[in-house]
């Protein structure tokens, strides 16, 4: 790699040739304020907060997309630079909705942490402010554009990282805003509520839909039976709510937080990821067998199902039939569990707590209420969850660490890497090879399908077959992955897609970190991690091995693919109208 001499602080420093200032100061150890900034998904110098002082130059320029070169001199704390950043932030206070104590992002807003960082003590100019509508009528996302800086970092997700386009700057100078096409609702375009457009706003100006008070409002009934799950992606993003490290695994204290909230059983959705294997190994090896449609693809993600309703309906028949797990538990929790415990299946409530905003969506579609009733009452967030819990007073950290209840408590490693990227493949590998082969595998860790690489593949010999397989994580990814299969390039058995890049680790409704250390610390390997350690340490890393699973077929559902099976576990998809005709 090629280097270059620059000084930075009168510092004296060797960087790559590639970097940028912003770079070349992080190398250095330097702190540079940014705004706009998000590397390798914003990168425009718009906002200009990250201005520095460069030898010769005639003016200041924005250090995230000036090009280092041997000799260059800069300076990031010059009487002209602090002041350029202090007038830059006070004129972008000046026309902000400044109701910080009732923000959803107070003490996590990158513009109120600058406030702070740079000392603005008061704001000198007064600027014009316009009150615009909310638009909170989506089940998943919540646009409000009276506190939105338009820094663009949505925008930039949704068309280059995710390629739905959905939102867009419109208008011109200061009526410029942040919509949709003719300013529609999220609601009447296609979203496909990924809330990836929510990770990366710095402010209050995206968030999820609170759906809180239906939960306390739940828990306070005593007529209710109310019920508790989670995704295996919330136990490893939970504790950076609580100030701990990325990628903690707070398991034990989630569940006792739980129960401390009120909730009378807390279940593992890692279970209900089991028994998805089940079903969808099922239907993967008897589409092989009997000359079905393939490949097929993977139906956990309910934004990527939302994403080819609207853009690749011809792949609706490629699709699993099988409900996400979450889903799936839902149902089992209002047949199996409510007859085994005897409670009218009308007075349970079953919670999500997954790391999704497009779960929220999934849990209104008609289709999911096989007893009647909907399979999933509620979707909280990860957010959500947190909020919760400090509205409660409990203190996270410090709780005894307590375990999930019988009889639904129990999955094996393969429920557990469902959270990451690749994880529900290799999961269904594990079971599908074993049985297609008639014989144990003892090695389980299919590591061709892990890792943050955009599209992965793999081929994976089972007897006289050869069984090819693709992940694919971030919407634009399913795009080029799709594009090849239609156009004949690329031929599958299965595929795996997650609408989230990284998969469900890096949700939507995950903790939201800043840009300056989202930028230089990929989130998706940390909690990933943790996911595969757990996965390591469990004593049964294969779905089929599930006793509680085992159990459930022997007493219930009679065996994968059965018709009961089909009626509770199994739903279907539809065509949607990107812009539907009023």
């Amino acid at each position: 790699m090629e280097m270059v001499n620059i000084t930075i602080d009168n510092r004296k420093i060797q960087v790559p040739k590639d970097y940028t200032i912003l770079e070349a100061a992080k190398a250095a150890n330097i702190y540079i304020p940014t705004l706009c900034f998000l590397k390798d998904i914003n990168e425009i110098g718009a906002c200009r907060m990250c201005v520095v002082e460069v030898k010769g130059a005639r003016s200041l320029q924005a250090a995230c997309v000036y090009p280092v070169s041997e000799g260059l001199e800069i300076y990031t704390q010059s009487p002209a630079v602090r002041e350029a950043r202090k007038v830059t932030l006070e004129l972008i206070l000046s026309n902000h909705e400044k109701k910080c104590l009732t923000c959803v992002r107070s003490k996590n807003c990158e513009l109120q942490t600058l406030a702070e960082e740079l000392n603005v003590k008061d704001i000198r100019f007064e600027g014009e402010t316009y009150k615009l509508p909310l638009d909170d009528f989506s089940p998943s996302v919540v646009r409000d554009p009276n506190k939105c800086i338009l820094c663009r970092r949505c925008v930039s997700m949704c068309k280059n990282v995710q390629q739905v386009s959905v939102i867009d700057t419109t208008e011109r100078g200061f009526k410029t805003i942040i919509s949709s096409a003719f300013n529609k609702s999220l609601n009447e375009v296609p979203c496909t509520m990924c809330g990836q457009c929510i990770n990366v706003c710095p402010v209050g100006a995206l968030r999820e839909k609170d759906d809180t008070d239906k939960v306390w409002e739940a828990l306070a009934n005593p007529e209710l039976h109310v019920i508790v799950q989670t995704a295996p992606a919330v136990r490893v993003a939970l504790g950076e709510e609580f100030g701990m490290p990325i990628g903690s695994r707070v398991t034990g204290n989630m569940i006792a937080a739980l129960k401390l909230l009120g909730f009378d059983r807390v279940f593992d959705t890692d279970t209900a990821a089991d028994l998805t294997i089940m079903e969808e190994g099922t239907e993967v090896i008897n589409r092989i067998k009997n000359g079905g449609k393939l490949p097929v693809i993977t139906s956990c993600s309910p934004g990527w199902i939302k994403f080819c309703e609207h853009y690749y309906p011809e792949f609706l028949d490629n699709l699993s039939t099988c409900k996400s797990p979450h889903e799936m538990f839902g149902a089992i929790l209002k047949s199996y569990y409510a007859e085994k415990e005897g409670i009218d299946p009308s007075k349970v409530f079953v919670v999500s707590i997954m790391p999704c905003t497009a779960k929220k969506f999934e849990a209104a579609r008609p289709e999911l209420a096989a007893n009647g009733y909907p399979d999933v009452d509620v979707v909280l967030t990860t957010r959500e969850l947190a909020r919760m819990i400090k509205e409660a007073g409990i203190d996270f950290k410090n709780v005894y660490e307590e375990h999930f209840d019988d009889p639904m408590g129990d999955a094996s490693g393969a429920g557990v890497i469902f959270g990451a990227t690749g994880g529900v493949m290799e999961a269904a590998l594990r079971t599908v090879a074993e049985i297609l082969s008639g014989q144990p595998i003892d090695n389980v860790d299919y590591e061709q399908v892990r890792g943050v690489e955009g599209i992965k593949e793999a081929s994976v010999k089972v007897g006289d077959l050869t069984l090819k397989a693709a992940v694919a994580h971030g919407l634009g990814n399913a795009r080029k992955l799709l594009d090849r299969i239609k156009a004949g390039e690329a031929e599958y058995h299965f595929v795996e897609i997650m609408a989230c890049p990284g998969g469900c680790v890096n949700g939507g409704g995950q903790p939201i970190q800043p840009s300056k250390v989202r930028s230089w610390t990929d989130l998706r390997t940390e909690r990933a991690k943790a996911i595969y350690e757990e996965d390591k340490e469990l004593p049964i890393r294969k779905s089929h091995e599930n006793p509680r699973i085992k159990a459930l077929y022997e007493e219930y559902l009679e065996q994968p693919g059965s018709h009961k099976a089909h009626k509770l576990l199994h739903t279907h998809y539809v065509k949607r109208e990107n812009y539907p005709v009023e």
